[in-house]
Parts: structure tokens; C-alpha cells; sequence
């Protein structure tokens, strides 16, 4: 997509990239290129890409509970990019300078393995699940540009790259993981302090919209109804298990899922 094309939105992601990159926050987008709704926010992300020059590895699904639509006062889930960069391997050492929200969500992810493309009728969770290469065990350490991030509103929030910023992918889950019921798979979230100190946390799949897969087709319609591919190769992690996490610089976090694998970053300054 050209700049010329939506200069607006062009704008508003040069905008939301500098402050990214400068680990500087705003009140809100200038009025000029501020997103008013929903596919305004997706136009100003789709920009993101090219004017941070790194590539679009994958997709992440914000806002799969009511608990959590509610608390950034959406209506339902939002789709943001995974760019290069900000995808880490297991165990990796992830810095939290700059980041605000200070919590870490376990996550079912996904690696896609057919490309599942714009099209009009709407994707069946079969098709989806069928277009699937591996389940994978995932961290999402997420952030904002916005100060008061809970009151940005959908659409500048989208644009915002509905809050993406750090993500850690899990090693493969066993190949049988089709025959389980993921609403019901239970993950176990730890945080360990540099003092030693623990504590942990409960979940499962029925927190992600009541399924993973279903909010992995949620995706996979809502990118279609915006003319993009899910493409082969690609990873979608697709929203927290539990109440996000809350994390300190020195922590280390991991999360069981049992049979499916383990999971586990260390928090940097």
C-alpha cells in the first residue's frame, strides 16, 4: 500500500512509530490523521510495516474476553501485526525499558500452514484448523502508546498495533494436539522475582473467546473482510489464558501447558 493511498493513516503510523521508537507516549493522535473508527485504525496500522521498515511476521488477537474488552472499552477482539524484531525465542531475555503495562499473558499460538486468503463467504473453524501446521506455547508481553491506553478507543488502538509489542514463541506441541478439547486445557502462569519470591495463576483455553480455534477463525475472517491473507508460515497467538501477568524488571515468567510444553522468559532492564 502506497502512502498516497490513505495519507491520513500514513500519517498517524509515521506518527505512532516515532513515539515507539523514541519510547515517548501521547495523549492522543493529532486530529488531523486520528482514526475515528474501526477500519480507519486498520488502515493506519497496515501502514506500520513500511515505515518501520521490518516485515510482518504474524498476527496477535487483543481483547478475547469480556474482561478485557471491557477494560480498554472495545466491543469485541482486535486484530495488530507481529513485526521482526519483536518475536523472541524460548527463554529468551526480553527487555521491559519503556514498557508501561508491565504484564505478561500466557497464550495459545499458532503457526499457519496454507495460506488462507481474501474471500467472500466467511471461513468455517474446520477450514482454519485444517490450515493450522503446529500449536505452540506463547508469551505476549504487550504495550501502548497511548498515556491512558484504557480510554485511547478502538480505532487508535488498532492503530496502535492493538498494543503489540514483545512476543515469545514456545517450542512445537505434539502433533496429537488436535484430538484435545483446547477450551478446557489448563495453563499455569509463574512468576518468580529476583528474591526468589513466586506466585502463580490459573487458566485455560476458554478464556480466548471460549476456544483458541475460535478466535483463530475469528482472525482469519476478520483479515479476509479486510482484503489480507493469513499467509503460510505465519504466527497467530491468540490471547491471554488468565488476568495478564503483573511483572517487575528481574522477574522470570514461565507457563505450563502441561502435555502441550513449556514456555518461559526472563524481564531486563
Amino acid at each position: 500500500m502506497t502512502p498516497d493511498k490513505y495519507p491520513e493513516a500514513f500519517e498517524a503510523a509515521r506518527h505512532i512509530w516515532s513515539h515507539w521508537q523514541a519510547g515517548e507516549v501521547m495523549n492522543e493522535l493529532p486530529n488531523n490523521c486520528r482514526p475515528k473508527i474501526a477500519s480507519e485504525g486498520y488502515d493506519v496500522q497496515s501502514y506500520l510495516p513500511l515505515v518501520s521498515g521490518r516485515s510482518v511476521l504474524g498476527w496477535k488477537i487483543a481483547a478475547t474476553s469480556a474482561v478485557g474488552q471491557s477494560h480498554i472499552q472495545v466491543s469485541g477482539p482486535l486484530a495488530g501485526r507481529l513485526l521482526s524484531g519483536q518475536v523472541f525465542e524460548n527463554g529468551y531475555g526480553v527487555s521491559l525499558t519503556g514498557n508501561r503495562m508491565r504484564v505478561v499473558e500466557p497464550e495459545f499460538a499458532f503457526i499457519i500452514g496454507n495460506d488462507l486468503p481474501p474471500r467472500d463467504v466467511a471461513y468455517s473453524q474446520k477450514e482454519v484448523l485444517s490450515a493450522i501446521e503446529s500449536l505452540h506455547p506463547a508469551l505476549e508481553i504487550p504495550d501502548s502508546r497511548f498515556v491512558a491506553f484504557a480510554e485511547a478507543g478502538e480505532a487508535q488502538l488498532i492503530a496502535d498495533n492493538a498494543c503489540a509489542r514483545h512476543f515469545v514463541l514456545g517450542p512445537a506441541a505434539p502433533n496429537n494436539w488436535r484430538e484435545v478439547e483446547l477450551s478446557r486445557h489448563p495453563v499455569e502462569g509463574s512468576v518468580t522475582g529476583a528474591g526468589g519470591k513466586s506466585w502463580s495463576r490459573l487458566g485455560s483455553g476458554a478464556a480466548v473467546l471460549g476456544d483458541p480455534l475460535i478466535a483463530m477463525t475469528w482472525l482469519a475472517n476478520r483479515l479476509s473482510a479486510l482484503g489480507h491473507e493469513l499467509e503460510a508460515g505465519q504466527v497467530v497467538t491468540t490471547g491471554t489464558c488468565m488476568p495478564p501477568l503483573e511483572v517487575s524488571v528481574g522477574d522470570a515468567v514461565i507457563a505450563q501447558y502441561g502435555k502441550f510444553g513449556v514456555v518461559r522468559v526472563s524481564l531486563l532492564e
